[in-house]
Parts: structure tokens; sequence; C-alpha cells
């Protein structure tokens, strides 16, 4: 990662995903951002924009808690869309056939 909190943040990342797996309805969108941060084909600039987003979803202290039934995740959301339209041209089919297959893979019981 082209951030010194990349790491952290990504390590986070997976924990957040799977407890608000039925949740909050952007998860597709945050695991293609997740994927397009990873490949090392994406800028550093588009990285950090990603890292920043995925930081801000997974922070449990942020301007709408997540707890808050309705509202909780319309922070986080608009955030990620913020950074994936801010880097779009980077964000590629095959990430979000990542997310897909992913949340497949979580959603199974």
């Amino acid at each position: 990662m082209s951030t010194a909190k990349g790491p952290t943040v990504l390590a986070g990342f997976w924990d957040k995903v799977r407890s608000n797996l039925h949740r909050a309805p952007f998860l597709a969108d945050a695991l293609a951002a997740y994927y397009c941060a990873l490949d090392t084909r994406t800028p550093g600039y588009a990285k950090a924009t990603l890292v920043a987003a995925l930081g801000y979803f997974i922070v449990p202290t942020d301007v709408i808690p997540d707890f808050v039934v309705g509202f909780g995740f319309t922070d986080d959301a608009t955030v990620l869309a913020l950074a994936i339209g801010a880097i779009a041209r980077h964000l590629k089919p095959e990430h979000r056939q990542k997310a897909r297959d992913s949340l497949d893979r979580l959603a199974k019981p």
C-alpha cells in the first residue's frame, strides 16, 4: 500500500464486512473498492483515496454511528460513493466481479 495506514485499514475491513453483511447495502461497492486498492495497476492516489474511504467505513465512531437504524450507513455510503466517483476509471469490471464472488462466498451458510 502506498499509505502508512493502508495495511491497518485493510486488515480491519473483512471483520466489518462480515459483521454487516446483511445491514450495509453498499458492500459490493466497498469490496470492489477494496480489490481496486489492492491491485498493483491502480495508481497511488487512487489507492490512497480508496483506503481513506474504506477506513471511514470501518471506523466505529463516525459522523452517524452505524448502529442508528436506517441512517447509520448513509455517511459511509456517501464517502465511498464520492471516492469511487473520483477514481472511477481505475475501478475495473474484474474488481466488481471479485466483489460479487466474495459476497456470494460470505453469504453461503
